[in-house]
């Protein structure tokens, strides 16, 4: 294998297009045109330009701005799917990604961010720092690892460990979604260690300018760090029980432990409004989903109007009214009227209740966890009201009458669906495995709400909660209806400029590079 030193061909062997660079870095073109010309007194003053690439970094795991982007790299994707909400907008004659006509020019925006606007400039921090700056190194694996996972878990294979490297045939090969997992266990490994090493010194902080998470907080990045990993490791506990417990108790076992308390949330703090709000609000292109409407309108859920609006619509005027995915949608102006979501204020890509579920089901699966199911079930709860101030926890948490209710579609009676599941909220001792597992996910899923990525994906690993089928499905048979979509399609740039490397990610995936092909961690 051979090194690409220069970014910028690595980029467009890569993805064939240039640089998608976000405002926050105004030196970020001058120094990648020409990285090593920078003296080390260049890089040491104020950790500006090993640190500043931090910036784009932490801003396009999830994409901050433009809203456009953001749309399409997961609205139109996890979001969807995950059944937290659904456009009342017929994109391209409501032939699109919501009935499985999965739309290349969408999706490609789900793949660009990560390699521009992560990887690259990882690969940069790569070149700029060498030995010199080892604590940066650490921090930036962790960040990789947050990131990256998260395109994984859209379209399995993926470069990942060999991005900037170029084989003898031009191509770059792709992880397989099992070695991409054991790289990311790994190099979680070499950020949570060099994190500890660095705080080991005594040293202040040297991040405290770029990060826009936790202020520069090493310890809050350890914690986080142990929570990824745990979220990792629940998400393999299925394919390879062995590794998920191996990496699920290094995590719980740490000495700094876990983020289990909102003021440690993975929430990125800045200027920008949430591209949600522009999306919702001035563009009217989503609205709540179906499941919401079933599940947290039948437990009669307090965190309901925290999270969305009323309809607007005259005959559900108050009410809160999602719509269902892949349905037909002649006109915007059908469904525009159904519950739009509140406001959102920082972008979310972790919080304290998910830690809590994610032990719970640990703690199901007989790992040691020094508690028990039902006391982090319900912590879980209770950490998640907590995070939106609302007060009845215990009460919600005991409330053993309340099921889900039918979905019912006022304008569509057709699209009206049972929840299939009369799971109440309660914990239940006697109940058996499966039981136990949907309730969990079911408040997990809750409690994760906006990030839809996370929640698709546990969804496909688990099949909780119950969400409903899509009504049109328009991928030509390449998605099963009853198994609903499995994954999202690798992009066309990729077939057309690295076609041995996205070649080597179809074969790892063990079936067709179609959006019915399960991932190695989805499992029956």
């Amino acid at each position: 294998m051979k090194k690409i030193k220069l970014l910028t061909y690595t980029l467009t062997l890569t993805l064939g297009i240039g640089l998608f660079v976000s405002s926050c870095n105004d030196d970020f073109e001058e120094y990648n045109q020409n990285p090593f010309a920078l003296t080390n007194q260049d890089l040491e003053a104020d950790f500006r330009l090993v640190g500043e690439p931090f910036v784009n970094i932490i801003r396009n795991i999830y994409v901050h701005t433009p809203a456009w982007v953001t749309q399409l790299q997961q609205n139109l994707l996890g979001d969807v799917y995950s059944g937290y909400m659904m456009p009342p907008t017929p994109f391209a004659g409501n032939s699109n990604n919501m009935n499985y006509n999965l739309v290349d020019g969408w999706n490609t925006w789900a793949w660009n961010p990560a390699y521009q606007n992560v990887m690259a400039p990882a690969l940069q921090v790569e070149q700029l720092a060498g030995d010199e700056f080892p604590e940066f190194l650490a921090w930036l694996e962790i960040l990789k690892v947050q990131a990256m996972h998260r395109v994984g878990d859209m379209f399995g294979p993926i470069i990942y460990s060999e991005f900037g490297n170029i084989g003898d045939d031009g191509s770059i090969p792709y992880d397989c979604v099992e070695d991409l997992y054991a790289n990311f266990f790994a190099d979680l490994d070499e950020g949570i260690s060099g994190l500890e090493a660095f705080l080991a010194t005594g040293d202040p902080s040297p991040f405290v300018a770029f990060d826009e998470v936790y202020g520069g907080n090493i310890e809050s990045w350890i914690k986080f760090a142990n929570s990824l990993r745990l979220r990792l490791a629940i998400r393999v506990s299925k394919v390879d029980p062995a590794l998920g417990k191996l990496e699920g108790e290094k995590a719980i076992n740490h000495p700094l432990g876990l983020m289990t308390t909102n003021d440690l949330n993975f929430t990125v703090k800045n200027d920008v409004d949430h591209p949600m709000n522009t999306i919702n609000n001035a563009w009217n292109d989503i609205r709540m989903g179906a499941p919401m409407e079933s599940i947290l309108g039948g437990y009669n859920d307090p965190r309901l109007p925290a999270y969305f609006r009323p309809a607007t619509q005259s005959d559900v005027e108050g009410e809160y009214k999602g719509i269902r995915l892949g349905i037909e949608i002649d006109d915007k102006g059908t469904y525009v009227g159904y519950s739009g979501l509140q406001d959102l204020g920082d972008v979310q890509l972790m919080v304290a209740a998910e830690i809590h579920f994610l032990l719970a089901e640990a703690s199901l699966r007989g790992w040691s966890t020094g508690g028990t199911a039902q006391g982090f079930y319900e912590s879980g709860i209770q950490t998640s009201f907590d995070q939106y101030g609302l007060s009845g926890a215990a009460a919600y948490s005991s409330n053993a009458t309340d099921t889900p209710i039918m979905y019912v579609d006022t304008n569509n009676p057709s699209n009206s669906t049972d929840y299939g599941s009369s799971l109440s909220i309660a914990w239940d001792d006697s109940a058996d495995f499966e039981s136990s597992l949907e309730r969990i996910i079911t408040q997990k899923w809750i409690a994760m709400f906006p990030d839809g990525q996370e929640a698709w994906s546990e969804f496909r690993r688990t099949g909780y909660p119950r969400l409903f089928p899509v009504v049109i499905n328009n991928s030509g048979g390449e998605v099963d209806t009853d198994e609903q979509i499995k994954r999202v399609k690798y992009i066309n740039s990729e077939y057309a400029q690295n076609p041995g490397g996205v070649q080597s990610g179809v074969s790892c995936l063990g079936g067709a590079d179609t959006g019915g092909t399960p991932l190695w961690w989805d499992i029956d």
